[in-house]
């Protein structure tokens, strides 16, 4: 299977409720935890790589192996995100060699450490959207700015300096056409995001609902998003490690987030402990070892239950198989049409009517039956919206769904 545009699997966990989650690679290794991760449990998955990645495993190694992995998996419907890009080159550079997804992290200069101001961000992001959209391409933007610092990328301090607004949010949104909106509220890049459990005097999950609450067909993102988990710092303080003790964003949080309009969600540091760890206890336990092979399984392991277990807890497992691919030339299409677009003036032009591709799916639901069209989807989210099959090439024109789904109104579909 062809890597697919982000925006089609955003769209897709809009109308399921749930939010998919996106993890970052650096090597073959990470790779194969992710994709094996997304086969057991059935999940599509968006596999992002930082502008550090892209220099430490070069940009057609990289790409190369993305490509190995839809070739051995394909079932799995996977965007290749570019994490982070800082400039109008970056997202270029990306685009040009095959990434379906790019992020302009206008909030910060090309230095990747010092804030913009907010004309500054709307106007590169935007030059980003006009290319990108061309292309078919989907554009993540962000608005306010993340703490800590992270592959270089950061401007430091503790999430809180630049907590995104609002009413900035909205006319960033109305002025870019992003497909993809990254909030800041508290959160952090890196291990050390909070220095005990989050609550709302600095994760401030109140105004992410706000967001949402006024950009309802936006699709939000949650950075820093790691759990930092007290038992993966464990096994890595046991075998020699000197970790200080440290808190991560909980996932009852991120859950909160996904009802409330989070649709992809960031983890690195997760993976990065896991991974240290298992080596850890590998060279602690046996040092006589020296093939690389002898630790790096249990550490391709140890991340694949990670993702496994981040996967099912976002929702995305069991949505794998719910609809066909839409060609990257079929979304360039759509963008040029403006059913693509999610401004939000034009989101509330349209109202309750949306476009919508449907054919029967032969997947199977909790029941042991083949699910229909509309029907709802049992797991962590159910009860807010309805998975919608996708299948034969026939437009259905979908009416007032709204009322009783949380269907993007605007979305729009070709069959392929």
């Amino acid at each position: 299977m062809p890597l697919v545009s982000m925006r089609q699997l955003l769209d897709e966990a809009a109308k399921g409720s749930y939010g998919v989650g996106a993890f970052n690679v650096n090597n073959m290794e990470q790779i194969q935890a992710i994709m094996a991760a997304a086969e057991e449990t059935n999940s599509p998955v968006i596999v992002q790589a930082s502008r550090g990645a892209r220099a430490f495993a070069e940009d057609k190694y990289l790409y190369h192996l993305m490509l190995a992995a839809a070739e051995l998996h394909p079932n799995i419907l996977m965007a290749l995100h570019q994490d982070h890009g800082n400039s109008f080159d970056t997202c270029k550079s990306a685009i040009a060699l095959g990434f379906t997804s790019v992020m302009m992290d206008g909030s910060l200069k090309e230095d990747g450490k010092t804030p913009t101001t907010f004309e500054e961000n709307v106007d590169v992001t935007r030059r980003v959207v006009e290319y990108a959209h061309e292309r078919g391409i989907t554009v993540e933007g962000e608005i306010g700015v993340l703490g800590g610092v992270e592959d270089g990328h950061g401007a430091g301090g503790t999430g809180l300096e630049h907590v995104t607004d609002p009413d900035q949010a909205v006319e960033f949104a109305e002025r870019t056409g992003v497909d993809a909106l990254a909030i800041a509220i508290g959160t952090s890049h890196g291990a050390y995001k909070f220095t005990k459990k989050p609550d709302g005097s600095v994760l401030k999950m109140n105004i992410l609902i706000e967001i949402h609450r006024r950009l309802p067909h936006t699709h939000l993102v949650m950075h820093g998003s790691s759990s930092v988990p007290k038992d993966l710092q464990d096994i890595i303080n046991q075998y020699g490690g000197k970790l200080k003790p440290t808190w991560g964003v909980p996932v009852e949080e991120i859950q909160l987030g996904i009802k409330n309009g989070v649709r992809k969600i960031n983890v690195d540091t997760d993976n990065r402990l896991a991974i240290t760890g298992a080596i850890r206890k590998v060279f602690a336990e046996t040092p006589e070892k020296f093939d690389p092979r002898d630790y790096m399984k249990p550490a391709r392991e140890a991340m694949k239950k990670v993702v496994a277990e981040r996967m099912r807890e976002f929702g995305q497992a069991g949505h794998g198989k719910d609809y066909a691919p839409v060609a990257i030339e079929e979304m360039a299409k759509g963008y040029a049409s403006g059913k693509l677009d999610t401004r939000p003036s034009l989101a509330a032009k349209l109202g309750d009517i949306g476009f919508v591709v449907s054919r029967p799916c032969d997947r199977k639901n909790s029941q042991g039956r083949g699910r229909g069209l509309g029907e709802r989807d049992e797991g962590p989210f159910h009860g807010s919206g309805m998975a919608l099959c996708i299948c034969h090439a026939s437009l259905v024109l979908s009416q007032r769904l709204r009322r009783t789904t949380r269907i993007n109104p605007i979305t729009w579909r070709h069959g392929t």
